[in-house]
């Protein structure tokens, strides 16, 4: 099935991929440069007129919230369209996007210009220029306004097919886009109420224990807003694109409903070491995490039925144990998605399991503000995440475009490299992480530097390790840019229109009411969100000391004492 396109939806979507996928470029070469500064091959504070933080700053946003948030719009527009037979609505997405690429542009001349060196996690007391506050709350509005375009889509589908269940995809959809709306409100009020006045200089000082905990209500939240459109593909698409079906339909529903319940009342999980809130919150906290891990393991049930059942219907009859696995056609070239979605769901496992050591409260104070996180983080975001966006991105282009890609061994070999390349990486930092390795910060002018009194030899294999994984990385991405810029200048060979693998259920269950109606679980997440959230502000109210003034990211000393002292 295709849903055909005019030329104004067509632009919108080549728009909302094309953006992100340009900084993207940028994004990974400051992470290139991440791994250099640390492991002491770059022992200065800046490169190519760039600083350490300025570049870890640029890598952090624009991986981590422009790319996503993009091609969450761009993809939710698409599968709300296709899997619901409806146009979109082109003014509001219009208008969405302008919003979008116009707070991208704030934030991105702050960053550029040095004025916004406050990592993608903004903690003050760190301050940035008020146009990075302004571009990255203009970034969640756009957002808002796409999903604000959806509902009635959806309300319009089901009034005609009441009896009918909402296609799976559509419920991931606005799954996520309900968390995203949910969690985002917080670190907009954080951005507009707290940051914003602060930085411009109407405010003088600044709650730092409450501004950390709205954005960790939104910045875990945040990372299901980047996995679930991944999930949908592995639901959805996957399945088809192995040669079978999905093993059961109801089962993905469940999944989705448990997000929409979980992903957001556990943000506090990293704030296990923050003075200001009791331990008693924290412990409920880590248990409410461990809740997440059963949507996890859910779904990997559910995928692999889906993929041994495809094995089996695509000939396999051995019968031995995870003897199907070796029938998936991992270098398909003609199902080149295939494997961007298998490789990220490969890494996906590894960094599911060491989120569970995060989530523990006494091994977390261990590992914390170690290199074990960022190797945890890129296990999950760069790896599921990073490679189901490129790979979808080049999927929607091909059929968005009417062109067909040309090097498609060549774009099937990409994902197994960067998954290559992203276990030794991790491996490298989360093994320095369990000596002591520090994260966010640039060793190579201490730890690494052997003409420290810091240095530490025992931290060289591990960073070198880690440049290793990421010179893996740099050149997979660099095969990936070879492959997207050669189908740009590819000539148009058939009809543009919005296509994806086929959805297709082994056991298609009867309709359950319970896994097809968003209110009963949207009351049941606010009721959690309450009862994890109530205690933890009145904590931050009762112990929180005073305020704080701005700091400047490159000197541990109060801007208005540095200022002072000048």
């Amino acid at each position: 099935m295709q849903l055909d396109i005019n030329k104004s939806e067509k632009r919108l979507l080549l728009l909302l991929l094309s953006v992100p996928i340009v900084l993207l470029s940028l994004g990974i070469y400051h992470g290139l440069l991440q791994t250099l500064y640390r492991s002491g091959m770059i022992s200065q504070a800046s490169f190519a007129a760039l600083d350490y933080y300025q570049g870890l700053t640029l890598h952090g946003v624009i991986n981590a919230i422009v790319l996503t948030t993009f091609f969450a719009v761009a993809f939710g527009h698409a599968c709300m369209a296709y899997y619901l037979k409806m146009k979109i609505n082109l003014k509001i997405g219009w208008i969405s996007a302008i919003l979008m690429i116009v707070g991208t542009l704030l934030a991105a001349i702050a960053m550029l210009s040095g004025e916004a060196s406050v990592l993608y996690t903004f903690y003050p007391p760190l301050k940035a220029h008020p146009a990075f506050y302004v571009g990255v709350a203009l970034l969640a509005v756009g957002s808002w306004v796409a999903f604000w375009g959806w509902i009635p889509m959806y309300r319009k589908w089901k009034n005609q097919n009441k009896e009918r269940k909402t296609p799976l995809p559509v419920i991931a959809t606005l799954v996520n886009f309900t968390i995203w709306q949910i969690c985002t409100l917080p670190v907009a009020y954080e951005l507009l109420v707290m940051l914003l006045p602060w930085s411009i200089g109407w405010v003088e000082t600044i709650n730092i224990p409450l501004s950390r905990t709205l954005f960790w209500f939104f910045g875990h939240a945040l990372v299901y807003f980047w996995l679930l459109p991944i999930y949908l593909m592995y639901y959805s698409m996957l399945p088809k694109l192995a040669g079978g079906k999905l093993y059961s339909d109801n089962a993905g529903r469940l999944v989705f409903f448990l997000f929409l319940i979980l992903s957001v009342p556990i943000g506090v999980h990293h704030q296990f070491g923050e003075p200001s809130i009791t331990r008693g919150m924290k412990l409920f906290q880590s248990i409410l995490t461990y809740g997440v891990a059963v949507p996890s393991f859910i779904t990997a049930f559910t995928i692999a039925a889906s993929l041994e059942y495809s094995s089996w219907a695509r000939g396999y009859r051995k019968g031995r144990w995870f003897g199907w696995m070796f029938r998936l056609p991992y270098f398909d070239k003609e199902r080149y998605l295939f494997a961007y979605l298998i490789c990220g769901l490969i890494l996906f496992i590894f960094g599911g399991l060491t989120g569970l050591v995060n989530a523990s409260y006494s091994l977390n104070n261990v590992v914390h503000n170690t290199a074990w996180m960022p190797g945890h983080f890129h296990m999950t975001v760069a790896g599921p995440v990073y490679l189901g966006i490129i790979g979808m991105t080049l999927y929607m282009y091909e059929q968005l475009s009417g062109k067909e890609i040309r090097l498609k061994r060549i774009a099937t070999i990409v994902p197994h490299i960067w998954m290559v390349g992203m276990l030794i990486f991790s491996t490298g930092l989360m093994a320095g992480g369990l000596l002591g390795e520090p994260r966010r910060t640039n060793m190579g002018m201490s730890y690494l530097d052997p003409e420290s009194p810091l240095f530490r030899p025992d931290w060289v294999m591990t960073t070198g390790i880690t440049v290793l994984g990421g010179v893996i990385l740099f050149a997979s991405a660099g095969l990936f840019f070879i492959v997207l810029i050669d189908l740009i200048f590819t000539k148009k060979t058939k009809e543009q229109a919005i296509r994806f693998p086929a959805y297709e259920v082994l056991h298609d269950e009867k309709r359950i009411p319970l896994l097809d109606s968003f209110k009963p679980w949207v009351v049941i997440m606010i009721f959690v969100i309450l009862v994890a959230y109530i205690p933890v502000f009145r904590d931050i109210a009762k112990l929180t000391g005073p305020g704080a003034k701005p700091f400047d990211p490159n000197n541990p000393t109060p801007l208005e004492l540095y200022e002072s002292n000048d």
